[in-house]
Order: structure tokens, then C-alpha cells, then sequence
């Protein structure tokens, strides 16, 4: 947006009594006020500590370790073998 520098400057009074009219004016606007998601569909995403959980399938594929992979005996996370700070004490970069 272009700014007019030779234009007269709005002192703050001003500004506060147009912003306030430009919130009157929305105010009458119908979308003004809509929200884009329902509370009651956002509220069933989150789960509360210690809810029953039992009729929920996950959808995770646990794969195995592969060859080119080492288990971190810090962190004991799997990490590939390209993290590998310690080969000794099989630590990773992370925890090195």
C-alpha cells in the first residue's frame, strides 16, 4: 500500500475515533463475527488425562530395526547409523 508522506497526520484521538467507527460499522457485518470452526466439533479432537481410550485402533506401523540402524543407550531412541557419535558405547549425536 502507498503511503502519502505529504498528507496531514491524524493525531492519536483520531485514529482511535476511526478505528472505532470502522468496529461500529462492522459490527452489522453478518460475517463479521462468524467463526470458521464449531466449538463443540473442536472440543471432541482433544482428550482429556486418563480417558478411556480402549475403543481407539491406532493406525501406526511398527517396523523393526533395520541393518543400517542402532539403538541409543542414552536415549534409546532408533536413529541411523549416519547419527552415530560413539561407537563404543553406541551413543547417539543427540546425546553425545
Amino acid at each position: 500500500m502507498a503511503t502519502d508522506y505529504d498528507a496531514p497526520r491524524k493525531n492519536e484521538d483520531e485514529q482511535s475515533e476511526e478505528s472505532i467507527e470502522e468496529l461500529k460499522a462492522r459490527r452489522h457485518d453478518k460475517n463479521s463475527g462468524k467463526v470458521d470452526e464449531d466449538e463443540a466439533e473442536a472440543a471432541e479432537s482433544f482428550e482429556l488425562p486418563g480417558a478411556d481410550l480402549s475403543h481407539e485402533e491406532l493406525a501406526v506401523e511398527v517396523k523393526p530395526k533395520q541393518d543400517d540402524e542402532f539403538t541409543c543407550m542414552s536415549c534409546f531412541l532408533v536413529h541411523h547409523r549416519s547419527q552415530l557419535a560413539d561407537p563404543k558405547k553406541m551413543i547417539c549425536r543427540d546425546c553425545a
